[in-house]
């Protein structure tokens, strides 16, 4: 008996099938509609594609597990938000059962992705684990003793919206210096254009700069690799930023392992020695306790199906 995850982002909506052993089959993707009938569809027909799949090779499928980024309430029934999705109070796990007629589970994406790197990835056996993706923003979750911590009304962890620069850069959010402003894919554009208008010194990401394109933390990452000097200041200070945050994370909940997910972690060889001298010479009581141990994640996009379908299988549905 298989189960379908599915990972509804605000770009593509991701489903695959999923073994009992986490492992991830096969793997459909489809663009994520602006609409929330049309988003239904969506998530329907992969869903039933991959069922029709699963039986062709002798399969059953159990259930479906939703990983969705938005604000799922705290009975994990419904989508109250979220900024990239149409659904708004949506009835998510009623609706989808009734029509997919199998049991469906629903989780925040980050928690999806954490439950799966605690299970069968970089956390495996961890007692407190924090998850920290870092891709447009900051994504986070909180595994403690094999249990995902969600808090009182199912928001927590916000770790990317602590603010760390009062008065800094706007977020989204709609405070000012939060901690993702500073460290993420997108922050790494936003220093890199920064340091790109206050310097005359020469890097291979002016050109771009100056025909007004914006730059990315793809281009950046790829640009410091390559040995540029401009590129790889803005890496350093993104990694002091990363190491206030660990820092942070630390003294909160004391984990004894962080792992780092999302787009960003697939360069974390140009940062992550760096960003963990930050964490060790600032965290509360330095030099007197033990540290986390920080590693990258190991499932990368898939995280989120994974964890997804896991969950839905945890939950014995």
């Amino acid at each position: 008996m298989l189960t379908v995850g599915v990972d509804v982002g605000g770009t593509t909506v991701k489903a695959g099938l999923v073994d009992d052993g986490g492992s991830l089959l096969v793997a459909r993707v489809a663009p994520t509609p602006r609409q929330p009938d049309e988003l239904d569809d969506t998530v329907a027909q992969l869903v039933e594609h991959l069922v029709g799949e699963a039986r062709a090779d002798g399969h059953g499928v159990g259930a479906v597990g939703l990983a969705v980024a938005g604000f799922v309430d705290p009975t994990r029934q419904s989508v109250s938000f979220g900024a990239h999705l149409p659904w708004r109070d949506a009835p998510v796990v009623d609706r989808m059962s009734a029509r997919l007629d199998r049991p469906v589970t629903l989780e925040h994406d980050a928690n999806a992705a954490g439950l799966a790197e605690h299970r069968v990835g970089a956390a495996a056996g961890a007692s407190v684990a924090v998850l920290i993706a870092l891709g447009t923003g900051i994504g986070a979750a909180l595994v403690v003793d094999g249990q995902v911590f969600r808090g009182a009304h199912g928001v927590a962890p916000e770790l990317g919206h602590l603010v760390v620069v009062p008065d800094g850069r706007p977020c989204p959010c709609g405070k000012r210096g939060c901690l993702e402003r500073y460290c993420s894919g997108t922050a790494l554009g936003a220093s890199a254009d920064e340091q790109v208008s206050a310097s005359d010194d020469f890097s291979t990401l002016r050109a771009q700069w100056e025909r007004g394109l914006p730059l990315t933390g793809r281009d950046v990452a790829q640009a410091a690799a390559a040995g540029d000097t401009l590129a790889r200041r803005v890496v350093l200070d993104f990694a002091g930023w990363l190491g206030r945050g660990l820092a942070l994370a630390a003294d909160v909940f004391d984990p004894d392992v962080v792992v780092l997910g999302g787009e960003v972690s697939a360069s974390a060889q140009l940062y992550l020695d760096d960003a963990c001298a930050v964490y060790a010479e600032e965290v509360t009581g330095r030099g007197h306790r033990r540290l986390a141990t920080v590693r990258p994640a190991v499932l990368g996009g898939d995280a989120g199906v994974i964890g997804a379908a896991l969950d839905a299988r945890e939950r014995g549905l």
